[in-house]
């Protein structure tokens, strides 16, 4: 595939991979960053978050392969990284025949991260193949999405065609003919990229992005065969080998129920290519190494997916499992933030000290950290809980639910604040497009808009997974429970844990009751739910046998910034605080669980 870039021309690497290197003592006043270290091993909060969250003999196996991949997304995948966003994919319409060829074409940094996270690591099948990375079996989802939340701080565009074909993958599973499983599914498991079908799936059109009820894609049987006939408006991973699409087979209602899933193949059985062509790249603010496009589909041939009236329900399924992967990256994304942060902190000189050791500062980076500490640990409870939703438990299916787009609300919203905050800490430099900062800040944003808006997902949360599902009655349960866990917390913070959760719980009971009276209160009451949520689980982390006891003191500051009422002209003293930051952000600080619980009592 490579030999299609020198067709192109694509700029220079950014630098010498030497020249981006870890820390050095010859770097002079300006202050490293985190390229050349081990994204695993300087990161104890997602250590201890998988040895709590997974299952003992699968933490045991996949651990080394964990670790690896926190090394190479230091190295490797941070240097390709810096050279793709650099150079992104080109659209070359026709070959020099003057033949119609609408072909994208990849800078060989591109496909050298495709065999990173495809071929190396498995990230797409793992859960599904029969014996990944050597388990004797598919590997948890839990492992895939600490995978993802590692590549994720390197690499944010390769993630979707990772994720997306892991979707696919799931919903020709569970959904397609026997027949067409045959065809697809071995072609999507191959072990090696180059013979891999990767898979995504296109949904927006121009009528409508998140109402897919409105969408003008129709879909005719000719002569025993369906065609699609339409145009996609927001197309990414634009030349996968297969796309689920949505489309209204030909006299169907209007409406969500009238449109049908199809699985569209990129070339035909014969090695042609279908009928369908890409007309336009998108030029976009961030994720510069994905393609994004525009496509008119002139009589393709797909395939039926299951029911033509239950598209939207499929596909939805799809779109959850993204979510989550979202509320990962996210996690993955401000965690790569927190880390540049105190690179600076601890290597700039400002007003005769390092400026970690200005309070100001201090305070700034926690802004970092605390909603990093939200977001792993609100992803990796929602991953556990994945494979026993799909093995069929009722809890795990509620909790599913409603944890998907909570996560992905929230979290995606928070790394955007996450990402400026970083920028800021290294000052003029995370302006500059050689230091990675400044690619996060561009990145982040898209967390807010693939699989729905802020406000898309804050409805979902209220009126569909509250008010028609119930499923914040499964998650205010397990909040309650989680806490009698925890004998050991002092009475009033525990309490202060559940007033939290009861309140919380009721705020989203309210909305989800009101309908459209209501609905403008949607955001508030699922951030408040988040926030309430993550409070109680980073408690519950903290105290597991192999748990991290700083994250009890996280779980006091999101009650106390993002949980409780604060009058903002009169703030508390914080004297709390001083201990707290000093363990939180000093270097390989240990606190034991005692210590931990008199500071949250204060």
């Amino acid at each position: 595939m490579s030999n299609l870039s020198t067709q192109l021309h694509f700029s220079a690497p950014v630098t010498d991979k030497a020249d981006i290197a870890a820390a050095r003592p010859d770097q002079g006043h300006i202050a490293p960053d985190c390229a050349g270290l081990n994204f695993y091993d300087i990161d104890p909060s997602l250590r201890a978050s998988l040895a709590v969250n997974m299952d003992a003999k699968v933490f045991e196996h996949f651990k080394p392969h964990i670790r690896n991949l926190g090394g190479v997304a230091g190295d490797q995948l941070d240097y390709l990284a810096r050279i793709t966003d650099r150079n992104p994919p080109q659209l070359e319409q026709r070959d020099r025949f003057g033949r119609d060829i609408a072909r994208l074409v990849y800078h060989p940094a591109y496909h050298e991260m495709e065999k990173i996270g495809f071929e190396d690591f498995q990230m797409h099948s793992m859960c599904h193949q029969p014996d990944a990375l050597g388990w004797g079996g598919p590997a948890p989802q839990s492992v895939k999405y600490a995978f993802q939340y590692l590549f994720s701080q390197s690499e944010f565009g390769m993630m979707c065609p990772l994720s997306i074909t892991d979707a696919t993958i799931h919903i020709l599973r569970t959904y397609a003919s026997d027949e067409l499983k045959a065809y697809l599914l071995p072609k999507m498991m191959e072990p090696k990229l180059k013979d891999l079908w990767k898979g995504t799936q296109f949904m927006t059109e121009r009528a409508g992005g998140s109402d897919v009820g409105t969408l003008e894609t129709v879909a005719r049987n000719e002569n025993g065969v369906w065609r699609l006939y339409g145009d996609k408006w927001f197309a990414s991973h634009t030349d996968a080998h297969i796309a689920l699409i949505l489309a209204r087979p030909e006299g169907a209602p209007a409406g969500i129920k009238g449109v049908g899933l199809f699985a569209l193949p990129r070339y035909l059985p014969d090695g042609s290519r279908n009928n369908y062509r890409i007309v336009r790249l998108k030029e976009k603010l961030g994720t510069k190494s994905l393609a994004s496009c525009e496509l008119v589909l002139e009589g393709a041939e797909a395939y039926l997916v299951g029911e033509a009236g239950e598209g939207i329900k499929q596909m939805m399924e799809q779109v959850n499992m993204s979510r989550l992967s979202h509320g990962v990256r996210a996690a993955g994304m401000m965690r790569r933030c927190f880390n540049e942060a105190m690179q600076v902190a601890r290597h700039r000189n400002a007003f005769g000290a390092k400026i970690i050791e200005h309070p100001l500062l201090r305070r700034q980076i926690m802004k970092i950290l605390v909603p990093q500490e939200q977001a792993l640990a609100m992803s990796m409870l929602a991953a556990g809980y994945m494979d026993q939703a799909r093995a069929g438990s009722k809890k795990a299916q509620q909790l599913i639910r409603i944890l998907t787009p909570l996560v992905k609300f929230r979290a995606c919203r928070d790394a955007i604040s996450a990402t400026r905050a970083a920028m800021e800490t290294r000052g003029g430099n995370g302006y500059i497009e050689e230091w990675v900062n400044a690619r996060m800040v561009r990145d982040a944003h898209i967390g807010v808009l693939w699989e729905g808006t802020s406000n898309i997902n804050a409805i979902d949360v209220v009126r569909r997974a509250a008010a028609k599902a119930g499923a914040h009655k499964a998650l205010h349960a397990l909040l309650l429970e989680k806490i009698e866990q925890l004998p050991q917390l002092p009475q009033a913070f525990a309490q202060r844990l559940r007033q939290a959760a009861d309140r919380s719980f009721g705020f989203v009971s309210r909305v989800a009751d009101g309908g459209s009276s209501t609905e403008h209160l949607a955001r508030e009451a699922a951030s408040a739910f988040y926030n309430a949520s993550s409070a109680v689980v980073l408690a519950w982390e903290s105290l597991q046998p192999s748990g991290d006891p700083r994250k009890l003191l996280i779980s006091r500051f999101v009650l106390e910034q993002r949980v409780e009422a604060i009058d903002p002209l009169a703030p508390p003293d914080g004297a709390w605080e001083s201990e707290a930051y000093a363990v939180l952000l000093g270097e390989d600080r240990e606190i034991s669980v005692d210590a931990a619980l008199v500071l949250v009592a204060g």
